[in-house]
């Protein structure tokens, strides 16, 4: 019998050199965010030493549980929540009747960022992209007939933890459900807002300071509740490579377990109840093995900071497919992209996912659009068999490879971090932010230059989109009903009562003792509100914020002999010699929406370009953009919106800049806006819209168009 001898790289580049012709192999080559993948591996391309362990052991690789969806499938955990309470309860209620197994709590921006819903400066985000939340009465109202101590309860929540967790578990009390009963998770990840999200409230130490009061009290008294989930998802959202996602994630999670141990709790009895949150992308093995690498990863963190119990080295994950991969055109098309990236969370070995509606990028998901994320799921579950087979990827060449490839890089980027001191040194210096916005815009630029296929977007668009209803939240109704709710709270509550809680919670964070969340469960039973809670903290701790910072060279990089470019440089230069000044644009980002990652774009590659760049501070209002557009005088006004607030805030702006006389100065506004709320805003005096998947060289030429037609007209 002839020997077959085994297949190598080399051996097969020979064959693949004779088809390619005169092109080089390197052109089959991709470079993924950093991390290298050829076309073809082989097994001698599994690193020596890579896990062979059975699924449900230790590092977990396979799997954290020995059977796997074979036994119980993830659990289909819808993300939603809009407008008041009482409508996210029926649509929670809707849901749980139709198949969805636990309920996963979006708040509105104005509760994240620890404002009550009656506070000027969250005029358009009540009940905007989240439930507005502002006493226990909306918790009590959010979870009516839904049994607490039966349902798992995920809550996306940092900067605004301690009162969100002190009203539920203060509501779940008043329904008759004790917080030992209590199960679901708290996401109370902090860092990452100071990378990304940027919904944080307090500076970075006192932040770490709340993350370990919520681990501590969740150890003591809900023994069955997730008392962080550390997200790499908003890393993910943001721009972050793959490599970046892992890395970061998993040095806050590192930062955090330090972080409790230091307050004397011991390891093993909370570290199993740390769990995870990763994005999932377009990049299907990337994306599995990126799951498995983790997994990996965290059970060797885990043994090298002490925990000795093997559940203390399980890295559990909920996962949900990416919000940045939906696009604006053609938008069905992302009912394919949310199943490909499903599968990916599936097959990666998720303990929990949420599937984004295909309308996302445009409004907020209507019920129909939401049954389809939702039966994705299903069907995946159900009709595929993707579920009767554990870790079915496990020992593919490709895979496991790729596995140890990401292993390797985040490890190293891990190390980088702890040089620094650990990630709340790295995040005060804002060294991660910049990294990732420069990998976003890296992204971006490839993307406008077509060397990233986005279909629908830059290849294969349709001549003409078809119109798709949205769904609409009345911001100014919404909101009215909560003011309302809150002045009969303030006007029937023990003034008394609440001032002698405030006074106690403020004093637990003067003299750095006792335990905030146990405080504030006190004033959130005196019917204190949520901004009155965090009101009595930012006392003590103040209001962090940030110093914007712009990376550069990006586009310069990219766009280097192309001839548009060379043509819009050569425009903004022969603009500079006729005006003596180069043409320029203000950034804003109004409201309490603190995703800035299209902002960052814009800002670097309209710098790059040739403009002068000015990017405000996060979380304006319309008032201090129109302020700010008047002592510097700019040609003109770029706004960021992604959290459907640009019906109230935009106009807003064009009224204040029209009270001081800058109305001929043109405003421009991006992000997710749905084509339906087009002419209200160019009725509004809104001079160019780009919506998600636009061109930025092509979005500069506009801007610079109507920059040079105000100038000519004067």
């Amino acid at each position: 019998m002839k020997t077959i001898k085994p297949a190598t790289y080399e051996s097969w580049a020979k064959r693949a050199e004779k088809e390619l012709g005169e092109r080089p192999l390197a052109e089959l080559e991709k470079d993924y965010g950093g991390t290298k993948v050829r076309p073809v591996y082989f097994a001698g391309d599994v690193p020596e030493g890579a896990p062979v362990e059975s699924p449900g052991a230790a590092p977990f690789t396979r799997g954290i549980r020995a059977s796997m969806y074979a036994n119980r499938a993830w659990t289909i955990r819808q993300y939603a929540g809009f407008s008041t309470a009482r409508e996210s309860n029926e649509f929670y209620r809707k849901n749980l009747a139709a198949g969805q197994k636990g309920l996963s709590v979006a708040f509105d921006l104005a509760t994240h960022r620890g404002y009550d819903s009656d506070h000027p400066r969250v005029k358009g985000d009540v009940g905007k992209a989240g439930v507005a939340i502002d006493t226990i009465e909306d918790m009590k109202v959010l979870f009516e007939a839904i049994p607490l101590d039966k349902m798992s309860v995920s809550m996306t929540m940092n900067g605004a933890v301690i009162p969100v967790m002190a009203m539920f578990i203060a509501a779940a009390e008043e329904m008759g459900v004790s917080a030992s009963e209590l199960s679901g998770t708290i996401q109370n990840d902090i860092l990452k807002e100071f990378m990304v999200r940027n919904t944080y409230i307090y500076p970075p130490v006192p932040s770490m300071r709340i993350v370990g009061d919520v681990i501590a009290y969740c150890a003591e008294h809900m023994p069955k509740f997730n008392s962080i989930s550390i997200s790499g998802y908003h890393m993910h959202e943001a721009g972050a490579t793959s490599v970046q996602e892992l890395a970061y994630t998993l040095a806050d999670g590192m930062e955090y377990v330090r972080a409790a141990k230091a307050r004397g709790l011991d390891i093993d009895a909370f570290a199993g109840r740390l769990s995870f949150f990763f994005g999932i992308g377009m990049n299907f093995f990337l994306e599995i093995a990126k799951l498995r690498a983790a997994r990996q990863m965290w059970a060797g963190i885990m043994k090298d900071l002490g925990a000795k119990q093997p559940r203390s080295l399980m890295l559990r994950t909920h996962c949900q497919t990416s919000g940045v991969s939906l696009t604006e055109q053609d938008p069905h098309n992302n009912i394919i992209r949310t199943t490909i990236e499903a599968m990916a969370s599936v097959l990666g070995g998720t303990q929990s996912l949420h599937t984004n509606s295909f309308d996302e990028a445009i409004a907020l998901p209507t019920d129909f659009s939401a049954r389809i994320a939702r039966n994705t799921q299903l069907i995946l579950a159900h009709e595929t068999g993707v579920a009767d087979v554990v870790d079915p990827l496990g020992g593919s060449y490709y895979i496991e490879a790729l596995t140890a490839e990401l292993v390797a890089g985040a490890g190293a980027l891990i190390e980088e971090v702890e040089k620094t001191g650990g990630m709340t040194k790295a995040v005060s210096k804002g060294t991660p932010k910049m990294a990732i916005e420069e990998a976003a815009a890296k992204r971006q630029a490839r993307i406008d230059l077509g060397e990233d296929v986005i279909v629908g977007v830059n290849r294969f668009r349709l001549e003409e989109e078809a119109p798709l209803d949205t769904r609409q939240i009345d911001n100014d109704k919404v909101r009215e009903e909560q003011v309302a709710r809150l002045a009969e709270i303030r006007r029937t509550r023990s003034e008394a009562r609440v001032s002698e809680a405030l006074s106690g919670l403020k004093q637990y964070a003067a003299m750095n003792e006792g335990n905030l969340l146990e405080a504030a469960i006190v004033a959130a039973k005196a019917r204190a509100t949520l901004g009155e809670i965090s009101s009595a903290l930012e006392e003590i701790f103040d209001r962090h914020r940030a110093a914007p910072k712009i990376i550069s060279g990006v586009y310069d990089n990219a766009y280097e002999g192309d001839p548009e470019y060379l043509e819009l440089q050569k425009r903004i230069k022969k603009f500079t010699s006729a005006y003596d000044r180069a043409p320029s644009i203000f950034i804003a980002k109004m409201g309490q929406d603190g995703h800035d990652r299209g902002a960052k774009i814009i800002a670097t590659a309209f710098a790059d370009m040739g403009f002068v760049v000015h990017f405000g501070a996060l979380f304006e209002t319309a008032g201090e953009v129109a302020d700010h557009v008047s002592e510097m005088g700019v040609d003109a006004v770029g706004v960021s919106s992604l959290a459907a607030g640009h019906k109230t805030l935009v106009p807003e702006l064009i009224a204040q800049m029209r009270r001081l006389g800058l109305d001929d100065i043109p405003v421009v506004v991006g992000g997710v806006i749905p084509e339906g709320d087009y002419q209200f805003l160019f009725d509004a005096g809104v001079a160019e819209i780009f919506g998600p998947g636009t061109n930025v060289l092509q979005a500069a030429f506009s801007v610079l168009n109507r920059i040079e037609g105000r100038l000519s007209n004067k």
